[in-house]
């Protein structure tokens, strides 16, 4: 018997400005081209947002403040939610997404999980991010180094977190940004599972080393890093980006087994 492949829908939230993440992510997801059927949708470019009749969604990073309302924001939500419900109401074919960065923002500001706060100044480079107690149990970061390292590009963060509220939905706090024992402000929140099916991270897990590295090393993106954040910033970086332990890790970790977990989630009902 042949079976359908199952469609995935990468949701682009970089508002048609250039960037690097759109092209890893769908790098990653058309790895699994034997089983999923993947569409790209411009939503606050073209206001375009797909039904709900998708398996898995990944809902990019992006720039500008996840707290402006503009009109892709309503139905961007409406068909959260709906994804949201259905996983409720249903008992099989579940539906997954995977929010990163910007598309992170938005939707702890939905849920009302905490403070989605603009940073005293941008956080950016490869950096060590650090594993809560639930997230050295989370499947997702199983395998990852405690830190692990990923690409960190970002002037808002969510801080405060409404444990409440948290407890309410079921949602757990996955890892937290690097440790600074000289600066006394609370850390960011970088992952959060809000449910079995949906997870986000404030870092870039679909960060690829290789096309990175090419991209940083041009003459105009490295003196625009070196003028933004200084010449010591941009070389560690790019040291960073060549260690096997930091972002190849967590660049084959985390979307992958999402993506992995997601099929075979839905695919299981097929054989039991």
């Amino acid at each position: 018997m042949i079976k359908e492949k199952l469609k995935l829908a990468i949701l682009d939230m970089n508002n048609d400005e250039p960037n690097q993440g759109l092209r890893c992510i769908k790098e990653i997801a058309d790895f699994f081209y034997r089983e999923v059927d993947v569409t790209i949708f411009n939503v606050r470019g073209k206001k375009e947002i797909p039904d709900a009749s998708f398996d898995i969604y990944i809902s990019s990073g992006g720039p500008g403040s996840p707290l402006e309302e503009e009109p892709w924001r309503k139905p961007y939500l409406e068909l959260m939610q709906q994804l949201w419900d259905h996983n409720i109401t249903s008992s099989d074919s579940k539906k997954h997404v995977f929010f990163i960065c910007y598309s992170f923002q938005v939707m702890c500001n939905y849920f009302q999980l905490g403070e989605i706060k603009l940073r005293k100044s941008t956080s950016f480079g490869v950096l060590p991010i650090h594993k809560t107690k639930k997230g050295i149990k989370d499947p997702l970061l199983e395998g990852l180094n405690d830190p692990f390292y990923a690409v960190d590009s970002r002037d808002w963060q969510l801080i405060q977190p409404r444990l409440k509220v948290f407890k309410e939905h079921g949602a757990s706090i996955l890892s937290l940004e690097k440790i600074r024992t000289h600066v006394e402000l609370e850390r960011a929140i970088m992952a959060v599972r809000f449910s079995d099916e949906f997870v986000g991270t404030q870092f870039h897990p679909e960060a690829d080393p290789i096309s990175m590295k090419v991209y940083f090393s041009l003459e105009e993106t490295k003196q625009k890093i070196v003028n933004n954040f200084g010449e010591a910033k941009y070389n560690q970086m790019m040291e960073r980006i060549d260690d096997p332990d930091k972002i190849i890790m967590t660049y084959g970790t985390i979307l992958p087994k999402f993506i992995t977990s997601a099929i075979s989630s839905i695919k299981q009902p097929i054989f039991s």
